[in-house]
């Protein structure tokens, strides 16, 4: 097979996995991730708990298996990257592969920003008590810390100590030195699991992808046996079918499916690229997909029976309060007084008491839903304070986050080597030191995240530099092999790869459903975007809050640019394979004007001009030749010369032409 720039390609040079676990594990650690822990939990509180789960599956089995097919079965019958197999399907599409990279860089930037976060606070948990547990003391005031008393000790340990974060994005301040020095050691670790390609970071994935699952397990066990565990398992699985009539659930639902499976990073190519093969990739995606599907179900489990053990405990501290600032009931002992009875009493006596009595509500509690960090890093955080031994489990947690983020993290940089590699020879050469100066750029690019105003750039890329990108470049993934390379005949390619020829359903999911669903996603979005304004949630250090600000003029261009930089590539790649064809067309029409006229002109001799010429007409003959031979080979015509049939057959041989 001739690769990219001439050069030729074979099977045996290309790195393999030692095994179908080792590409499993590797492709699930990719896969399942922070958002599974973190994104999907909180979709599902938000959204009608079980009703949504049923949104969910039902896009999971008409959008993104069909597409995590797609992608696994066209990377492992062209073995390239994402650059490579989009080529090969069009090279008027190239610039695909190039969109993929560039988004894959953006993600990587702030991934291991949050990877670098985790690693601080694991480094913290060591302590005893945790640092998060209690207020600090004012050493000016002997009092406790104003803004730590008016939110909560884990509220400002993330704020102030962590991050110390400002009032909001236009303020930028100076480097925090620990998150900086944590992001060094971050990339450090990427580095060197991936310095030697697979062969390194697949033997990592052994415990970055498994251990993530044995801690799950360990906090479920451990979660069930809380007071209030019930309550949330119960608020988490009523459904409300309502929702069902609401778009913006839908596209919620529809982008949890995309970013899960990881669609449109390239990674997935990537990965699938160093399979033999007849692997059964069919056989994997289903797998995949129903491993990550379960795995946001037992990370929903986990968090909810986490947060309804949170929520009885504030509700019963606010009965407590409320007990000692009004007896309404003669017990000297408020934790024998339950929320069932302090209700009952609320709702017939609140209406005569003060404002400071409230209803302590534990359903309100868990409709106080919380995602991304504040869930890790604030309310997660909270409650293993509670716990006995609270800093084994605070230590065991952030551990755990640090493997679904480092997994992930392989995963995202392959989508980012591989392509450059397979289409670079030069880059192939020097494996090592790609990895080493990717590493090195991300490190210094990540340092707009480690200033104090560093986690609001985390959520502007998190929240736009991916999503629009990543759905423009799977919409012309799908209209790249439906319409552009054919259903029938890529069916045809998985039927010789597979040795079975998959069900027909797939070539009108690929060439409808999929593609008018990841329209319409896009559409959503940009409505979403340009009738919304964009907002960031800010935390106010006087008011020990947080608030919900618009981004500044400068930020949304910001947002913009980085969008149209990304998806750049595809326009740009069209335009120059067009204009390549063009040329090349050119070029041949004027090599066969050029020999037309030689040949008009050498009809017009009489028949005793050639007698007379007869040498003339030889030499012209072996010019007109050599020049045709010339057009096909890539050295100039001084360097040709002809060689004998035994020659020629030597030569074969060594160049394996």
């Amino acid at each position: 097979m001739e690769g990219p720039e001439g050069a030729e390609a074979s099977d045996e040079d290309r790195p393999a996995w030692d095994s179908k676990v080792q590409y499993v594990l590797a492709q699930v650690g990719f896969s399942v991730g922070l958002g599974n822990v973190w994104r999907f939990p909180y979709l599902c509180h938000q959204n009608g708990g079980g009703a949504f789960m049923l949104l969910y599956v039902f896009l999971l089995l008409i959008v993104g298996v069909p597409l995590f097919f797609m992608e696994l079965a066209a990377g492992q019958s062209i073995r390239q990257g994402s650059i490579g197999v989009w080529k090969h399907i069009s090279p008027n599409l190239a610039g695909i592969g190039y969109s993929s990279c560039m988004v894959c860089f953006y993600v990587a930037l702030y991934y291991n920003v949050i990877i670098a976060w985790s690693l601080y606070y694991m480094g913290n948990s060591f302590q005893y008590p945790l640092p998060w547990e209690q207020c600090p003391v004012d050493v000016t005031t002997n009092d406790t810390v104003k803004e730590c008393s008016s939110s909560s000790p884990t509220s400002y340990f993330w704020f102030r100590k962590a991050l110390n974060i400002t009032n909001s994005i236009e303020e930028s301040g100076e480097f925090n030195p620990i998150v900086t020095g944590c992001l060094l050691a971050a990339w450090a670790i990427v580095s060197l699991a991936m310095i030697r390609g697979i062969k390194s970071s697949a033997k990592v994935m052994y415990f970055s992808s498994v251990f993530p699952y044995v801690v799950l397990l360990i906090f479920l066990i451990r979660g069930l046996m809380l007071d209030g565990a019930m309550d949330g398992i119960t608020y988490m699985f009523y459904p409300k079918l309502e929702i069902w009539a609401n778009l913006q659930v839908w596209r919620q639902a529809a982008t949890q499916v995309f970013f899960a499976l990881g669609l449109g990073y390239g990674s997935v190519i990537a990965y699938s690229s160093y399979n033999p093969v007849h692997n059964n990739c069919h056989r994997d995606a289903l797998m995949v997909s129903c491993i990550n599907f379960m795995t946001s179900v037992l990370a929903t489990l986990v968090v909810f029976v986490v947060l309804g053990f949170r929520a009885k405990t504030i509700a019963l501290g606010c009965v407590d309060m409320v007990h000692l600032g009004w007896p309404w009931i003669n017990t000297t002992d408020p934790s024998s007084v339950s929320i069932a009875e302090y209700r009952e009493w609320y709702s017939q006596h609140g209406a005569t008491l003060g404002p400071n009595i409230t209803d302590c509500s534990l359903e309100e509690e868990m409709n106080k839903g919380v995602e991304g960090t504040g869930l890790a890093f604030i309310s997660f955080t909270e409650v293993m304070a509670l716990f006995p031994a609270s800093p084994f489990w605070s230590t065991l947690f952030f551990l755990m986050l640090l493997n679904l983020g480092l997994s992930t993290m392989f995963g995202t940089m392959q989508g980012i080597l591989t392509p450059l590699m397979d289409n670079f020879s030069i880059l192939g050469r020097h494996r090592t030191l790609l990895t080493v100066s990717s590493s090195a750029l991300g490190f210094l690019l990540g340092l707009l995240f480690t200033q104090r105003s560093g986690n609001y750039f985390v959520t502007m890329f998190d929240d736009y530099s991916a999503t629009l990108p990543l759905v423009i470049v799977v919409i012309f993934e799908t209209i790249s092999v439906a319409w552009v390379y054919g259903t029938d005949r890529f069916l045809d390619d998985i039927e010789v790869m597979l040795k079975w020829r998959p069900p027909v359903v797939y070539k009108y999911l690929w060439k409808y459903v999929c593609l008018l669903a990841m329209i319409a996603l896009l559409a959503a979005s940009l409505v979403r975007m340009v009738f919304k304004r964009p907002t960031y949630t800010a935390w106010n250090q006087p008011t020990a809050s947080e608030m919900t600000l618009e981004y500044p003029g400068w930020a949304l261009a910001m947002i913009v640019m980085l969008i149209v930089i990304a998806s750049l590539p595809v326009p740009i790649g069209y335009i120059h394979s067009r204009l390549k064809n063009r040329n090349s067309l050119n070029t041949r029409s004027e090599e066969a004007g050029g020999q037309e006229m030689h040949r008009e002109l050498y009809t017009k001799c009489n028949s005793t001009e050639q007698l007379d010429t007869n040498s003339h007409d030889q030499a012209s003959t072996e010019e007109d030749e050599a020049r045709r031979r010339a057009a096909f080979l890539p050295i100039g015509e001084e360097h040709y010369r002809l060689l004998s049939q035994q020659e020629e057959e030597d030569e074969e041989e060594d160049t394996g032409v």
